[in-house]
């Protein structure tokens, strides 16, 4: 049994994480490449909130929300 969590082990720290673990020796000498993965998250989230105000916007435009006081029942 306690090889099958040293097996565990191995494939996390070993396989899966060695690019984790590339990016973070590479901090050293560049920054910006090192933070890659951050620079596409924020790019990815900042896309998808204009998204989200642009559809958010179209909607209001349209006046398709109730926006009466009993149009939710916990107001």
């Amino acid at each position: 049994m306690k090889d099958f969590f040293y097996a565990i082990q191995d494939l996390f720290v070993n396989t899966l994480f060695a690019p984790l673990d590339a990016l973070r020796e590479m901090e050293l000498t560049n920054w910006f490449m090192a933070n890659i993965v951050s620079w596409l998250f924020f790019a990815i989230g900042l896309v998808a909130f204009i998204y989200w105000m642009l559809e958010l916007r179209k909607f209001n435009a349209n006046n398709e929300e109730d926006k009466s006081v009993t149009a939710h029942s916990y107001l």
